[in-house]
């Protein structure tokens, strides 16, 4: 196989022959594409070896493997034909080959099973291993449900929509979003969820007051810290969303028609506490949309 290019010139796709891993692979080519980086596509397994003189058999693992990654290249090159395509196949277990590969990655995408065809996220084991661990971004991509449709990436035309906490650092979730937002042209959408407090409700629904207070404090905040990054993305359009709901269901909710969802992960965590926060997971398990695992500090 070709050698890879290096961390800051790739995009890394892991492939397993899956519709799902298929679906990963057309969308990172179209990522890679538009950013002007290479694409890695990688199969890991660990019982990989030399293939038999007899030729191809079903239990040949490297003669499959090799003509797996051969055919999702040529399927690819076939529709970005001028960009640069490696294929890997590593003698190791799929996570430690992943989380390797993403160190040396400016993002890895991965295919995510999907339960119900239009309502979830069913995660595979490995999948949320390399999301909730890796050090660089984490792309979890669906297959087309259609089989009758053409392969084509499903996000084209959404914004990018990326869901802020407001405390603590956000900058890693902001650099990415905007990045990908300019390189694909459209808009960046930043949603922000808070639940309204205990004080907020009255006997007959939710005090208007209390509720629009809050409202404006947010929209402070939020455009604080915006204010940077729409100097620095000057032709992305920015637009705020606030929801007086629980950030999961804010984020969800806008997300409906995104073209990437972008969250974030914490490095560091407690030690009895998730790797991934109840954004995240709501997020893996009901967008409709490819959705971008941030890890930040």
């Amino acid at each position: 196989m070709a050698r890879t290019p290096p961390r800051e010139s790739v995009i890394t796709v892991g492939l397993d022959g899956s519709p799902e891993s298929l679906a990963a692979a057309r969308w990172a080519a179209a990522e890679a594409e538009r950013r002007d980086l290479g694409l890695r596509l990688l199969h890991a397994w660990p019982v990989v070896g030399p293939e038999r003189a007899g030729g191809p058999s079903d239990t040949d693992e490297s003669y499959w493997a090799k003509r797996m990654l051969r055919d999702a290249r040529a399927e690819i090159l076939a529709r970005h034909p001028r960009l640069a395509v490696v294929g890997d196949l590593v003698e190791e277990e799929a996570p430690k080959a992943l989380l390797h590969a993403a160190s040396e990655s400016e993002m890895i995408v991965l295919g995510s099973q999907g339960m119900d065809p239009v309502e979830r996220f069913f995660l595979g084991d490995i999948s949320m291993f390399v999301a909730a661990r890796a050090e660089r971004p984490v792309v979890l991509v669906r297959a087309v449900t259609d089989l009758a449709a053409p392969p084509a990436p499903p996000d084209e035309g959404g914004d990018v929509v990326v869901a802020l906490k407001l405390h603590g650092p956000c900058d890693d979730l902001l650099g990415f979003a905007f990045a990908t937002a300019a390189a694909r042209g459209v808009a960046v959408r930043a949603v922000h969820g808070r639940s309204l407090p205990v004080n907020a409700y009255v006997p007959w629904g939710v005090d208007h007051d209390v509720a629009e207070n809050i409202r404006q404090d947010t929209e402070r905040e939020l455009g604080r810290v915006l204010r940077p990054w729409r100097e620095a993305f000057q032709g992305v359009e920015v637009v705020d969303s606030i929801g007086l709901v629980s950030p999961a269901k804010a984020v969800v909710g806008v997300a409906r028609t995104a073209g990437l969802l972008v969250v974030g992960r914490r490095r560091q965590r407690r030690a009895l506490a998730p790797r991934l926060g109840p954004v995240a997971h709501a997020a893996l398990h009901h967008a409709h949309c490819p959705v971008a695992v941030v890890p930040h500090d």
